[in-house]
């Protein structure tokens, strides 16, 4: 998969990396700023109301996503 996005990516002239994270504040904080200046867009699949998590979660069990699921609270 990732060949497939790294030739994607220099297609279309963009950069792409992987990020691993920690559960570490600080990091958090520093990926929150990168978010907020638009350095970084995060691969959004699917948003699923809250009232339809049972859903969300039963289409993360398939395996399928091909980015984040969010769940949107309000």
């Amino acid at each position: 998969m990732s060949r497939k996005i790294m030739r994607l990516a220099r297609k279309r002239a963009v950069t792409y990396s992987f990020l691993f994270v920690r559960p570490d504040g600080d990091q958090l904080g520093d990926i929150g700023k990168l978010l907020e200046a638009e350095r970084i867009k995060p691969v959004i699949d699917k948003v699923f109301p809250f009232e339809e998590a049972k859903d969300a979660l039963a289409y993360l069990a398939q395996g399928r996503s091909r980015g984040k699921v969010v769940v949107k609270m309000l």
